[in-house]
């Protein structure tokens, strides 16, 4: 098995889900810390267009958005489960909300003129615009909550989680799972990145002591590396087998009309909507993968997850 690469940044929220997921399973991983706004050619040499944070890399296998990277590693290190029985559907429909009703809140909680101050206090007035040029570029036709609103929502959804919390230590029980992992990382940005608006939190003591049970986790054990050697990595190896992989569902499930072996397009339906263009080698009911080749990172597979991504045929140059 290749050594697990994740490419991301401290301060990424979504990153922290899947640093503190591969904690939970003591499962070692190498760092390669990434631009957090564009450009981000390292980035667009595995992906082929994606540029959300995190994405994971195994060999010549690139997967995209951490809903589907919880699934990988859930694949590869089955135990302890962040999708217990008998509550894993339960689990997966509150982790989707906190990965997006929640996150969005909260996220628009954090960045309101309090909070994106304290975030660029002391860097040059140039960063804080490139940020949020950025940004607006990614959120191109979303609909974004104003501050005021959005703390009026992510009040709501704190005493909603402190409520789950009542008589057990994690949301669904006595031990995390996904939900908890989803409900985390957007409460952890507001406590670690963006602090001078973390009072926020302390109207829910539950969720506080549940947010410290979360950090004590940990990210287990990670080497530090680098996009050069990762993409090196890429070029050597070559993807792994549909069905044989980390992904093990293979059945085609033709929901749009478009052959295996069609060339094709995946965009996010929400956020960040530049396209990722290649053949497409799978198209399951969990998941796409498109195969692409890159003069740097050789013939890789760059897998999504089907929830969330919109695919598309491109028509012949």
């Amino acid at each position: 098995m290749a050594d697990l690469i994740l490419h991301h940044y401290p301060t990424s929220p979504f990153s922290e889900k899947v640093r503190l997921i591969l904690g939970y399973k003591k499962l070692a991983w190498k760092s390669v810390v990434i631009p957090s706004i564009m450009p981000k050619p390292d980035v667009l040499a595995l992906t082929g267009g994606y540029r959300k944070t995190p994405f994971l890399q195994v060999g010549a296998d690139i997967y995209c958005d951490s809903a589907l990277i919880c699934d990988v590693l859930e694949h590869l290190q089955p135990t302890p489960s962040i999708y217990p029985e008998p509550s894993k559907g339960l689990a997966r429909t509150i982790a989707q909300w906190a990965d997006g009703t929640l996150f969005w809140a909260a996220m628009a909680h954090n960045l309101g003129p309090k909070g994106a101050a304290h975030m660029f206090a002391g860097a040059p007035p140039e960063a804080a615009q490139a940020f949020g040029e950025d940004r607006k570029a990614m959120s191109l036709n979303m609909t974004r909550l104003r501050p005021a609103d959005a703390a009026a929502a992510y009040k709501s959804y704190l005493r909603r989680l402190s409520d789950m919390l009542d008589d057990q230590p994690f949301l669904l029980g006595q031990v995390p799972c996904i939900a908890d992992f989803s409900a985390y990382h957007p409460l952890w940005f507001t406590k670690v990145r963006t602090p001078v608006v973390a009072d926020i939190l302390e109207h829910t003591p539950a969720v506080l002591e549940w947010m410290a049970r979360m950090n004590a986790i940990g990210p287990g054990t990670m080497e530090k590396f680098d996009a050069t050697s990762a993409i090196a990595i890429a070029a050597a190896a070559q993807p792994m087998a549909v069905g044989r992989g980390l992904l093990r569902d293979s059945t085609f499930q033709d929901d749009h009309g478009i052959a295996l072996g069609s060339r094709v397009s995946i965009t996010a339906e929400i956020f960040g909507p530049e396209p990722t263009e290649g053949e497409l080698i799978a198209a399951t009911r969990t998941h796409y993968t498109l195969g692409r080749t890159d003069e740097r990172a050789g013939k890789v597979h760059v897998h999504f997850p089907r929830i969330g991504y919109a695919l598309k045929a491109v028509a012949p140059a």
